[in-house]
């Protein structure tokens, strides 16, 4: 069965979109519209040009009856320096102010650092939330009970501070300003070398 590039480009893409979770045979077969046979062979010709292609940094592999994209084992050194020393400084601004935000004001609502920063930040939230650096701490008290956002133990591993006492303190002058988000971000800048330059998608 001569496979098509096509049919091969789809499948990337479903498992990519996948994630970690990869996709089981059956679930594959259908939004392939093939049978699990075709499939398998699909499979196992997408696995051929990942393994036969030297440039190509991941492969693909079947976990408990899941298949999903993983990168290559003979980088994995590679792979691991990066996720040793990872690069807080690749943030939006639009990330950096609501971490900022977060981090000086939490527990707050997604309400209250809309209002300090005059715009919505749904997305940076959702962007932060899914990168680990933001959770869900507890719901406020009254009307909707709204969700509650504070910063994790990653945001301090990733920080490098023990706790968020060694967040850099504002002056008692500075505290009085805090209904201004451009002070938050300055001193995270400040404190951590942070530049805005993209990286976390916000």
């Amino acid at each position: 069965m001569e496979i098509e590039s096509q049919l091969l480009s789809m499948t990337e893409s479903f498992l990519f979109v996948a994630g970690e979770e990869g996709l089981t045979l059956t679930h594959l077969a259908a939004l392939l519209e093939r049978n699990e046979d075709e499939t398998l062979k699909i499979l196992t010709a997408l696995h051929e040009d990942y393994d036969q292609d030297s440039k190509r940094g991941i492969t693909l592999k079947s976990y408990g009856g899941s298949y999903r994209l993983v990168t290559k084992s003979e980088l994995a050194d590679e792979i691991k320096k990066m996720l040793e020393n990872p690069k807080p400084s690749t943030f939006t601004q639009a990330a950096l102010e609501v971490l900022a935000i977060i981090a000086y004001k939490q527990p707050v609502t997604r309400v209250e650092v809309d209002d300090l920063r005059g715009v919505k930040s749904e997305r940076a939230l959702h962007s932060l939330t899914g990168k680990g650096f933001v959770a869900e701490v507890g719901r406020m008290e009254g009307p909707g009970r709204p969700i509650l956002y504070g910063t994790t133990d990653f945001f301090l591993d990733r920080f490098g501070l023990a706790s968020l006492k060694e967040l850099p303190p504002l002056s008692l002058e500075e505290e009085k300003e805090q209904e201004d988000p451009d002070l938050f971000m300055t001193k995270f800048q400040e404190a951590f070398s942070i530049q805005d330059e993209g990286g976390i998608d916000a």
